[in-house]
């Protein structure tokens, strides 16, 4: 079952996500957005996928990155319908998915992404 928001949109929690309750940092949902990658263990793509969210999530406060072994959370993977790796989910604070990519991303394509997580 997906969960999802009066308008349609999928949200998630820190523990689903299998995190703590804290905010950026590793620890839980950022304050402002949660850039959400889903990986796989010989994903090419996923390494360089990781260095790009990580880079960003740090060049802008309140912003964390969770990577997810797709392998090892199944039961989510197949939630979110999650097809290949990498897949990015960006989160707004509330944990609603306000956009979502396969394959490796362009820093100004989450850049942007973030934009609309942030100030919509």
């Amino acid at each position: 079952m997906r969960v999802r928001t009066k308008d349609e949109t999928v949200r998630l929690s820190a523990a689903e996500l299998g995190l703590g309750p804290g905010e950026a940092g590793g620890e839980g949902l950022g304050a402002r957005a949660t850039l959400v990658q889903f990986s796989s263990a010989f994903c090419q793509p996923c390494r360089a996928t990781r260095r790009v969210l990580a880079e960003v999530a740090e060049m802008v406060d309140g912003v964390a990155h969770v990577e997810i072994d797709a392998e090892e959370q199944l039961e989510l993977v197949r939630r979110l319908e999650i097809l290949r790796t990498p897949t990015v989910l960006v989160l707004d604070a509330a944990g609603r998915v306000v956009r979502r990519a396969v394959g490796q991303p362009r820093r100004a394509d989450v850049i942007a992404a973030l934009g609309a997580a942030v100030g919509g």
